[in-house]
């Protein structure tokens, strides 16, 4: 079972908002969309279920081509965000629903109600109105109805967004266990890089319409194509700084240097751009070869047990992730430390030279 997407795209009164895309998903696998807001994920998402037509392109289902075919005649699944339930009906209704739409028999509805409900932890609230369960309760109310339908193809946009932190937690566990055992086909939207890291599976990261890359989750996240998709698989962002080669020698601003090893060595001098992540900025030297950049300090967060610091480096902007509570001065200067392991160089095009060092030992 394989849902193939071969040059599809979708313009919108002329506006591009998916750019020709090639996608594989194979039977029982996570699939997770990630990217910022108004990234394609919805219209991508839309396109695989039939909800609009492509203006190029084709769809495959199990090898069929289904493009054409309304979103009624085919074996698919969609929650929202903003989750739907019947406030007349119970829970045991609600799930049932789908299936009596669909003319299943009485016995065999009941089977899967109980069975997925079982699944789902709503066994003791089948009798219920939704508007009688906790937030966290109805959102399951909703997947289970989308579970029951047996359907090949489980599409989820942004389904945990509107529920508190500890709910979400909760179901980004759940989730994967649940739809392991379903052996469809699941698509899951996210803003959230450490949600997709989370649910595992397969990562596609969007920018701007396009699929930046596909694969395994962690693959994706550790060496990224490009600038792009590492910026869009960073939460902050990846900062950026330029740099060039001379020598065996990468010189970076303020003076730094590190030494070209492994693939670096063998690039020709010139000028590139390094990239690291936010949680690798230090505020002390704990590497004996780390590099100490000067930065003027412009914000900081604290979320309790970390704090963010968003730094000015040279009319670059660049964002700190530091373990513990710190009390800065804003606007002082700020010497901020990085070890060379955890740089990835880019060529002048975007495209990823050489993942970090430490990407590779993972």
């Amino acid at each position: 079972m394989t849902l193939e997407l071969k040059g599809v795209s979708k313009t919108v009164e002329g506006q591009t908002h998916i750019y020709p895309t090639d996608l594989t998903l194979e039977k029982g696998t996570m699939n997770v969309l990630l990217g910022p807001t108004s990234s394609g994920k919805t219209s991508l998402m839309r396109l695989m279920a039939g909800l609009d037509v492509p203006a190029t392109g084709q769809i495959f289902w199990q090898g069929q081509d289904v493009t054409g075919q309304r979103v009624q005649d085919r074996k698919v699944a969609m929650v929202y965000q903003q989750f739907i339930n019947y406030p007349s009906m119970t829970v045991y209704d609600n799930v049932a629903s789908p299936m009596k739409l669909m003319g299943v028999d009485a016995a065999e509805i009941d089977r899967r109600v109980r069975e997925t409900a079982e699944l789902m932890q709503l066994t003791p609230m089948l009798d219920r109105k939704p508007l009688e369960l906790s937030g966290g309760q109805q959102q399951r109310c909703a997947l289970a109805r989308a579970l029951v339908k047996n359907a090949g193809l489980v599409l989820l946009d942004e389904p945990l967004a509107n529920l508190d932190y500890k709910l979400r937690e909760e179901l980004r566990v759940e989730i994967p266990k649940i739809f392991e055992k379903s052996g469809s086909i699941f698509v899951y939207a996210t803003t959230e890089p450490e949600e997709a890291l989370l649910l595992g599976g397969n990562t596609a990261t969007l920018w701007e319409g396009r699929v930046t890359q596909f694969g395994p989750t962690p693959h994706v996240y550790r060496q990224p194509v490009d600038a792009t998709t590492a910026r869009v698989f960073s939460d902050p962002p990846m900062n950026f700084l330029p740099v060039s080669k001379t020598g065996s020698k990468l010189m970076f601003g303020d003076g730094q240097s590190a030494p070209a090893r492994g693939k670096l060595a063998e690039l020709p001098d010139g000028r590139f751009t390094a990239g690291f992540r936010p949680n690798h900025l230090e505020l002390g030297k704990h590497a004996e070869d780390a590099m100490k950049f000067t930065t003027r300090l412009v914000v900081t967060e604290l979320t309790g047990s970390e704090t963010f610091v968003h730094l000015d480096h040279q009319g670059q902007r660049w964002v700190g992730l530091i373990h513990g509570i710190h009390h800065l001065e804003l606007g002082a200067d700020l010497s901020v430390y990085l070890d060379p392991r955890h740089v990835y160089v880019f060529g002048e095009d975007g495209a990823l030279i050489a993942p970090a060092a430490y990407a590779l030992a993972a």
